[in-house]
């Protein structure tokens, strides 16, 4: 019974005996499909048209390609990027990760290791192979009609599938990467098929390759999906409308707007908040959904409209918890990802968004979004993000943090006390365990003790011990409140935060249930670049003071970096209370005074 095994080992929470046996006969089926795509390996699969187009010749086919095709792509009008060409002509390495040199290895996709202590991190990897830098280059092309950018774009992806035959090596171990990197072919693709430098047949035949792999290894489990299987949809549901010229397209586009859908239903809370605990990939998620949609609009694909009031309701999550800066609290996991990277942005710049809808970011208050357990309070220039989610994906986590009950604030036209970001996945997992620990969140530790159970060794896992819950919040146009708790530790943590707005100030009560004598550290991290001083029982930073009210304990300050896009790292303080023995209650004070000092 090793599948029955696996499945266990796979449990995490509550499932149903049917759900684990519906699991074990699918992971069953895929590992026959394994063993057929092992032994067809080498085997070169023709290209598959529809009829009509299997009938024509080469140059007919180039030829059709260049003039105007029912497949449309939607309407874009992001700035073009600067682009360099004498940046390009060089032989690129593909397979070559860019910190630590490995290169990896051609073998059977599902036999290569991904996780490695080298140093090196198949993210990085598989950034460059997403193949995003060739949407600038169309652009260009689409400005000049210089088929320089046209060559460059045809060299760089023979040399491309030159080096990464079908089924081999690290750009082929996962779907979601395939989907991704199918998409901004896609994208591509539309600029580039007036060349007649195009070879078209090739083009056809790489991206059918696309198609047939997702469709052999999609990411799907009975006991949870993510943003890597709604990515394999989405890649399909593209493949399908785009390029209705292969035979297998129909299917594709069918297969991949319902499923597109269903997960729309699974994923997205019923406040209109990704399910996985973090707003990077609510980014990430809201640009599949926005993306797709308005292709499927373009190509006359209707979408029932209850599902475009969730897609509005995903961006009006983003307006709400946008800082009064214009840039997003990092809370979760962020690796920067894009699905088309017309532009490259910051992994906190989710505004552009609202832009394509036009929502008007103007005017927002307080809002709640309980399903998520995420609740914004602002007035004019200050904000607070108080953070009461949970580990994400229905309990079983993989991107969430050990953030519960922590803030983020910003006041002034700045963000002071931030969430410190991801920085890396696999590179560093000392550093990955670091950055998703409670200590690195502006919340209370006590005895030492994580919120949920995390393992250095094990990354992408996370349990689900703390649980939180929202007991109360009230709004209105003095004040707002919000009484949250998590039982992730042997005493109970309570936090009251109270937000006057005439005083402008906020008032945290944190409140601890249970017996006994404990060591409880309160956190407070500061964003890069403030000067953080130490004034008795206080911290001032920014134009910001947080003082305990209730204790003369002195804070200690302590170098913790924050990590504003994945792989960056910046020098920054955090303040740490730390009382022993037995504690009820501790209260704060934050209050912007509005002198601001900045490190030279």
């Amino acid at each position: 019974m090793p599948v029955l095994n696996k499945i266990k080992r796979a449990l995490r929470g509550e499932v149903k005996l049917t759900t684990a046996a519906r699991e074990a006969l699918r992971r069953s089926r895929v590992s026959i499909q394994q063993r057929k795509e092992r032994a067809k390996l080498d085997e070169i699969e023709p290209l598959v048209l529809t009829q009509n187009f299997a009938r024509m010749s080469a140059d007919e086919l180039s030829e059709y390609f260049r003039g105007p095709r029912e497949a449309k792509f939607f309407d874009h009008s992001w700035p073009l990027q600067c682009v360099d060409p004498e940046s390009f002509g060089k032989e690129i390495q593909w397979r070559r990760d860019p910190l630590s040199n490995y290169v990896w290895p051609l073998d059977y996709h599902r036999d290569i290791k991904l996780m490695r202590t080298d140093g090196s991190d198949i993210r990085v990897l598989w950034e460059l192979n997403r193949l995003g830098h060739f949407l600038p280059l169309a652009s260009a092309y689409a400005s000049t009609h210089d088929e320089r950018y046209s060559a460059e774009f045809i060299t760089q992806l023979e040399s491309w599938n030159e080096q990464n035959p079908y089924g081999r090596g690290p750009n082929w171990t996962c779907a979601m990467e395939v989907a991704l990197r199918a998409m901004n072919l896609l994208a591509a693709f539309e600029n580039f098929r007036q060349s007649p430098q195009m070879p078209v047949e090739f083009f056809l035949q790489l991206l059918q390759q696309h198609g047939n792999y997702i469709r052999r290894n999609l990411e799907f489990s009975y006991l949870a999906t993510s943003n890597h299987y709604l990515s394999d949809v989405v890649g399909l549901l593209w493949l399908g409308l785009l390029l209705p010229e292969l035979r297998d397209a129909c299917s594709w586009r069918d297969f991949g707007l319902d499923q597109m859908l269903r997960e729309m239903d699974k994923q997205v809370l019923a406040d209109g908040v990704d399910f996985e605990a973090s707003t990077g990939y609510h980014r990430f998620v809201t640009e599949l959904f926005l993306y797709s949609f308005l292709l499927c609009r373009a190509n006359n694909v209707a979408i029932k409209p209850r599902y475009w009031s969730k897609l509005r309701q995903m961006l009006s999550y983003i307006r709400a918890y946008l800082r009064p800066d214009g840039f997003a609290p990092l809370i979760g996991d962020t690796d920067g990802g894009q699905v088309l990277p017309f532009v490259c942005r910051r992994a906190d710049d989710h505004a552009y968004l609202l832009d394509i809808l036009n929502l008007e970011t103007q005017h927002v208050g307080s809002q709640a979004f309980p399903d998520a357990g995420t609740y914004i309070m602002r007035d004019g220039d200050l904000y607070l993000c108080f953070n009461a989610s949970g580990v994400g994906i229905n309990g079983r986590g993989s991107h969430g943090h050990n953030d519960v009950l922590s803030i983020e604030v910003s006041a002034g036209g700045r963000a002071i006390i931030v969430d410190p970001g991801t920085y890396v996945y696999s590179a560093d997992l000392a550093k990955r365990h670091e950055f998703r620990s409670t200590a690195y969140h502006s919340t209370v530790q006590i005895d030492g003790l994580e919120q949920n159970t995390i393992r250095v060794d094990t990354p992408f896992v996370i349990g689900n011990e703390a649980k939180p819950r929202v007991l109360e919040w009230k709004t209105s146009d003095d004040f707002d409140k919000v009484v949250g708790e998590h039982y992730g530790y042997p005493v109970r943590h309570r936090r009251t935060v109270t937000f006057d707005k005439r005083g402008r100030f906020w008032l945290i009560d944190d409140e601890f249930f249970g017996d006994g004598e404990h060591v409880y550290e309160a956190r407070f991290h500061f964003a890069p670049g403030l000067d953080v001083r130490v004034n008795g029982a206080s911290v001032e930073a920014g134009g910001l003071v947080v003082a305990l009210l209730n204790s003369d304990i002195e804070p200690v300050l302590e170098n913790q970096p924050v990590s504003r896009d994945y792989g960056q790292m910046n020098n920054a303080i955090s303040a740490c209370w730390r009382i022993e023995g037995r504690v009820s209650k501790l209260s704060w004070k934050v209050c912007f005074t509005g002198l601001q000092d900045l490190q030279d």
